[in-house]
């Protein structure tokens, strides 16, 4: 079970998140979704984003301020 964030905090390890910003060098669009699977460093994020067969299409470092977490269960604002 994972614990519970603190607001602000920014993404995790393995949160799902969508792109904030186009990321036309690596044929990536706003809107797109991703997996965080590394902190590079305080401000840089590794995601995956992956086809709906769980392919790979496309890893690349991201600011996390550039990306949005998304919840699949409800949560308090």
């Amino acid at each position: 079970m994972r614990t519970k964030k603190v607001k602000n905090e920014g993404p995790s390890i393995l949160d799902v998140v969508a792109l904030l910003t186009d990321l036309p060098g690596q044929q990536l669009a706003r809107g797109q979704v991703g997996t965080v699977i590394e902190r590079l460093d305080d401000n840089t994020l590794l995601v995956e984003f992956s086809d709906d067969q769980g392919r790979a299409y496309a890893i690349t470092p991201c600011p996390g301020t550039e990306l949005l977490i998304l919840h699949y269960v409800p949560e308090a604002a």
